[in-house]
């Protein structure tokens, strides 16, 4: 009986943290040919009044699968620097209390309050059409010194939520530094600074722009392994990635294609980007132009296999070596509970060496008090066993 209520209060909440903002827009279908037409001929010979355009994109997916350690390939950035600022919130809702936070920030940074702090910028190797989103973003947070100079340098990539702000995540950053570990918190594409300034949110990331969509992953995980290679070259040899919701699909697709990233954390994870896209109370906009199209879950789930994790599982499970954890929730209405257990049967199909952790929460409902704390007790102590185990191999 308690089990029924405590679901239902849980579902309740869930709905309606994610039905709080009022921002979020239904944008009409367009397949975006013209976003991957670099890498794919079918695709460059597209339009968006083709008749045969589903089968045309279809195949466009079935180009990616086939070829994906190029489309997923890079040349390393030669523009890497450092330049310092002081943060800015970035905010994706226009609640009161968000945009409060954002002016008090501002006020902070003009008094001198608010202490400056220190990004790596880069040309993204992937590009769109918005030069803004082109220059990567990532909040850089050094390892201390330490006693022992032979101890081996490692970091981590960290990648929030779909529509974070340039805030958040930044406090497990931290936490890692004390660890020992250095931390760049990867702003993804179209997110806080990367923004283009015509949206409020980060919309371009996901979307039923079908190919721009492929594309911010495609330069999201190109974005990740470039990070690897500016901490190569600052004497940083293990490597790590923890990503959270749409930051945890490409965190996994980088790992599957870069054999030096050896940590993982997967916080909240599916194997099929289009049935998130389509059964997530957060995308319900998406999958209503999805459905004014006449589109089923089935077309959604093919239109998007080429960044799906399912695609590369096998490539994933290949590295024997890397240490993975997947964090679910049971209430998430976003990642829904079915989706986020055939990560962990396909991980347990394959053999693959991993931790498993279950937030008796939802999705939005992690970030509130108290999941938010086991959510990030999960997250730091597996960050903080596995890096040791690393240096002792």
């Amino acid at each position: 009986m308690f089990g029924k209520l405590y679901a239902q209060w849980m579902y309740r909440w869930e709905t309606a943290l994610t039905t709080r903002d009022t921002n979020r827009i239904v944008r009409p279908l367009e397949w975006g040919f013209d976003w991957l037409a670099d890498f794919s001929p079918t695709a460059a010979s597209g339009t968006e009044n083709d008749p045969d355009a589903f089968d045309r994109m279809v195949r466009v997916n079935e180009e990616i699968t086939e070829r994906a350690e190029e489309f997923y390939g890079y040349t390393t950035p030669t523009d890497f620097r450092l330049e310092e600022r002081h943060p800015q919130l970035f905010p994706t809702n226009v609640r009161p209390e968000t945009l409060a936070q954002d002016a008090q920030l501002r006020s902070d940074a003009e008094s001198g309050k608010l202490s400056p702090a220190q990004f790596l910028r880069f040309t993204s190797p992937v590009r769109s059409k918005y030069p803004e989103n082109d220059a990567v973003n990532a909040r850089w947070y050094p390892e201390p010194a330490h006693k022992d100079p032979s101890r081996p340098k490692q970091a981590i990539i960290v990648m929030p939520q779909w529509n974070a702000d340039a805030f958040s995540h930044n406090a497990l950053c931290s936490i890692f530094n004390k660890f020992g570990v250095g931390a760049l918190r990867l702003s993804k594409p179209y997110h806080d600074i990367r923004r283009p300034a015509e949206l409020e949110r980060s919309d371009y990331a996901v979307s039923s722009n079908i190919g721009r969509t492929i594309s911010a992953c495609r330069q999201a995980v190109v974005d990740i392994r470039s990070c690897i290679d500016w901490l190569t070259t600052q004497g940083y040899t293990q490597f790590g990635v923890l990503g959270t919701s749409l930051g945890s699909c490409y965190a996994f697709m980088a790992a599957a294609f870069d054999p030096r990233i050896q940590v993982c954390a997967f916080n909240h994870a599916s194997t099929v980007f289009g049935d998130v896209v389509w059964a997530g109370q957060s995308t319900r906009h998406i999958r209503a132009a999805f459905e004014e199209a006449g589109f089923t879950q089935e077309h959604v789930r093919q239109l998007f296999m080429g960044i799906s994790p399912i695609m590369c599982m096998d490539r994933y499970a290949a590295e024997r070596q890397r240490q993975t954890l997947v964090i679910h929730a049971t209430y998430d209405l976003t990642f829904p509970l079915e989706y986020s257990l055939k990560v962990l049967e396909n991980f347990q199909r394959l053999d693959v060496p991993h931790v498993s952790k279950v937030l008796p929460c939802g999705h939005y409902t992690t970030g509130e008090t108290p999941y938010k704390y086991m959510d990030g007790w999960f997250m730091g102590s597996f960050v903080h066993k596995a890096y040791k185990r690393l240096r002792t191999r």
